[in-house]
């Protein structure tokens, strides 16, 4: 049997890399009560706004949470936005040490207008145009750095598509981690979705998965699970195919062993950052014991606890926990 507590003891031995799209995510949160004389669209009145650290961060945040020592290693604007963010990662006790802070880009941010716990509308500030060549090379004396200096764990691939993971930084990312015997574990989007050769694990969802093979199905099981992982394996030659299903649960396999794992009834409340918590904890848990079966089960619970909060919140350490013996013991 699992010794739950032990695992999440070892945690804190760990070092965790981030790098991808971080992101500013703004939340203000208001009251409806009439609709505008200039325009058929509601009248929000604010009464709180609060900023949380979004996209990669918030990856970064789950594994801090969950006790391991976490830098993140990405490209920001040189902006008020940046600043802001930085504050907040620094004041989570997140290592900010490997940001690139370049003048050609802004800091992507999301703002979310809430009222009654739904979302009325959502602003994007963001450049999507992959990283200049000289911001690609600082952000690889960066990961060189890193890598020479903390000797991390793991590094987490984390990508939003909003041009901080071009194939010129994944590829020689990966090689500088398998050279280091650092394991890799990449949450990828279409445009470079087969860009991540040689990771470890390997983690898309099945939107993603139909989308970058090509593929038409409604139904889901094992035996077509197993032979997207095939497909996916004859292009990538990575180690474990780690797809999540939504409501569905999660599918693994590494080699020849394989699992569909079914997730919890919950009350769900919000799927934002659930992908997040899911990589987080699913990297963690392998770097701690190299068992891609618990990685499977522990990473599902967690995506289903995180989805009953609203809004993007990182893992709550003993909640899981408590779930991992409950429900896995």
């Amino acid at each position: 049997m699992e010794d739950f507590k032990k695992l999440f003891t070892s945690f804190s031995s760990l070092k965790v890399g981030v790098i991808g799209d971080i992101m500013l995510d703004t939340y203000m949160w208001g009251k409806v009560d009439r609709i505008s004389p200039e325009a058929p669209v509601p009248v929000v009145s604010l009464h709180n706004k609060e900023y949380r650290i979004g996209g990669a961060g918030n990856v970064a945040l789950n594994c801090q949470v969950l006790g391991a020592l976490v830098s993140v290693l990405s490209v920001t604007g040189n902006d008020t936005e940046s600043l802001i963010l930085e504050e907040l990662l620094e004041g989570s006790n997140i290592d900010t040490a490997y940001l690139v802070k370049s003048p050609n880009r802004i800091t992507t941010s999301k703002t979310r207008i809430i009222s009654r716990n739904q979302q009325m509308m959502r602003l994007d500030a963001e450049i999507t145009d992959d990283l200049s060549d000289k911001d690609e090379k600082a952000l690889l004396e960066k990961v060189e750095a890193y890598i020479a200096k903390v000797d991390p764990s793991i590094i987490i691939f984390e990508d939003y598509n909003k041009g901080a993971l071009p194939e010129k930084i994944i590829a020689p990312v990966i090689e500088l981690c398998r050279q280091a015997g650092v394991l890799t574990a990449a949450d990828p989007k279409r445009k470079n979705f087969f860009s991540y050769c040689n990771v470890d694990i390997f983690k898309p969802n099945l939107k993603e998965v139909k989308e970058g093979l090509n593929l038409l199905f409604d139904e889901v099981n094992v035996s077509l699970l197993q032979s997207i992982h095939v497909e996916l394996q004859n292009i990538l030659h990575h180690n474990i195919s780690f797809i999540t299903l939504s409501d569905k649960g999660v599918f693994y396999q590494q080699d020849g062993r394989s699992s569909l794992i079914s997730s919890h009834l919950r009350n769900i409340a919000d799927v934002s950052g659930a992908g997040d918590t899911v990589i987080a904890v699913a990297s963690m848990v392998y770097a701690a014991t190299k068992n891609a079966h618990l990685m499977a089960e522990v990473a599902n619970i967690a995506g289903g606890l995180v989805c009953e909060e609203v809004g993007t919140v990182a893992i709550d350490k003993e909640k899981l926990l408590h779930e991992c013996e409950l429900l896995l013991s």
